[in-house]
């Protein structure tokens, strides 16, 4: 994220995040389906409601209505939400990163404290959809667990 960008509006925000996911399911996502790939996506529509619902206080079902125009419906089988305490994530993003944070980043950890809530909210509603890992454990046992739950849904 452009952080030259800091003057952008909420809503402006919202609505260019759901222009390119639409983007993104009509030229990516739908085709690879189309030819029965599995597709892997980092931050899906739930980071919407994360960010912009939770995080950024904006409505709701506003939201949801941008989403389902957004995904034209199409939702994941399964989401992982790697949950960890807000301090240490931007303590792990500031040691990979050489240029500083980026206009998200640099929120507060208030900001990020309501986005946090807003992912675990979101994995309650939809215990069927979302699967919540600790994050705060080693790469490889995060590994590890996503991959038990892959090997699940494809039935291995």
């Amino acid at each position: 994220m452009d952080c030259g960008n800091q003057g952008m509006g909420e809503e402006t925000e919202l609505l260019l995040y759901g222009a390119d996911r639409s983007q993104h399911v009509a030229e990516t996502i739908r085709p690879a389906l189309e030819k029965g790939q599995i597709v892997l996506c980092d931050r899906y529509a739930d980071s919407t409601v994360a960010y912009q619902g939770y995080g950024r206080n904006l409505d709701l079902a506003l939201i949801a209505k941008i989403n389902e125009i957004a995904t034209g419906g199409l939702w994941p089988t399964l989401t992982f939400v790697l949950d960890m305490d807000e301090s240490v994530a931007l303590q792990r993003i500031s040691q990979n990163r050489t240029g500083g944070f980026d206009r998200m980043e640099g929120e507060t950890i208030a900001f990020f404290q309501r986005v946090r809530r807003g992912f675990l909210a979101i994995a309650e509603n939809e215990p069927h959809r979302l699967r919540v890992i600790p994050g705060n454990q080693d790469r490889e046992a995060v590994f590890a667990e996503i991959e038990v739950h892959l090997k699940r849904l494809i039935g291995e």
